[in-house]
């Protein structure tokens, strides 16, 4: 297999498209926003990165764990797991080289390493117990959870609201607790790439597309998804984009004060994204880092180049 990661706008999908024509490969999306549906713009799908226009033909790029379940419903990593090794049995089944690519570090790093997971059911006594808390408060009792099982998961990376944070507590509790794995899964051995994109770049191409977004109707996008009648919570539990601009729509904030606030978070979360993939290097991870500006035959041939040299059976 090969893997594509990279902090947000940093152009990782168009990359695995690319590569995907070049080889005959299908991509694995590794984003935990990716799987809901009618969550498009704000989760940043770009479905049309899939459609390539080669010389003599128009290429769809078959993908795989995009627009698998409904808004409102919590996916999570254990489901993850299970759904990227079914396609991942799938596609090498067929023949084809499977190509992970997203910018959930969590989400990689599991299916990489083979985490050792089992469901996890609510505890309606843990969430009364922790009702009325601030994310603050509840984000040190995680770190001590943490600490206690020399847990990995649940990085500031994904953790940004009171909603998601309690059940991040729930799950290393129940782990805790329930040491033995329900089902174990494979480790996946595979060459690993890494979007490397200049932080100033990446600031830039990230407001720049936070405008576009907007512009292409991602207050539309979530105001749809409220009238479905989606709870405003279910929509803040997703966070960043879906986070704030429902609180402007229902009020909470201006639209100035939406964007100011959003263009931070997720100047944020693409600093969080790279500190986790430089923590899967500490944890001994070989990430390839290829420059983001290159020209796209470029970084193509020098993945393949990485690959060839490799050694690995894809």
């Amino acid at each position: 297999m090969i893997t594509i990661l990279g902090p947000t706008a940093s152009g990782k999908t168009p990359l695995a498209a690319a590569l995907a024509a070049r080889i005959g490969g299908e991509i694995i999306s590794a984003d935990s926003r990716q799987v809901y549906r009618r969550m498009d713009i704000g989760t940043g799908k770009d479905l049309g990165d899939y459609t390539l226009n080669m010389k003599h033909e128009t290429l769809k790029i078959p993908y795989h764990l995009i627009d698998i379940c409904e808004p409102g419903t919590k996916y999570n990593l254990f489901q993850y797991q299970q759904d990227f090794y079914d396609a991942y049995q799938d596609i090498r089944g067929r023949g084809v080289t499977p190509i992970l690519c997203g910018g959930t570090g969590l989400y990689i790093e599991a299916v990489l390493k083979g985490y050792h997971l089992s469901p996890v059911p609510q505890n309606p006594a843990l969430r009364q117990q922790l009702e009325g808390k601030s994310l603050d408060e509840l984000t040190q009792m995680l770190v001590a959870l943490k600490a206690k099982s020399g847990s990995t998961m649940h990085n500031k990376t994904d953790v940004d609201s009171c909603q998601r944070a309690i059940r991040a507590i729930e799950i290393e509790t129940y782990n805790l607790e329930n040491p033995v794995p329900l089902r174990e899964l494979p480790p996946v051995p595979s060459l690993i790439i890494g979007v490397n994109i200049d932080r100033d770049l990446r600031r830039e191409k990230i407001t720049r597309r936070l405008k576009a977004r907007l512009d292409e109707g991602m207050v539309d996008e979530v105001r749809g998804l409220l009238n479905e009648g989606i709870p405003a919570e279910d929509l803040i539990y997703y966070g960043l984009e879906y986070k704030y601009v429902t609180e402007y729509i229902t009020g909470v904030t201006t639209y100035d004060e939406m964007f100011r606030r959003l263009e931070i978070a997720i100047h944020q979360f693409a600093k969080r994204q790279m500190t986790w993939f430089r923590g899967m290097e500490r944890r001994g991870f070989t990430i390839h880092w290829i420059d983001a500006t290159l020209p796209m035959e470029e970084k193509v041939a020098q993945i393949l180049s990485l690959l060839t040299s490799s050694n690995l059976c894809t």
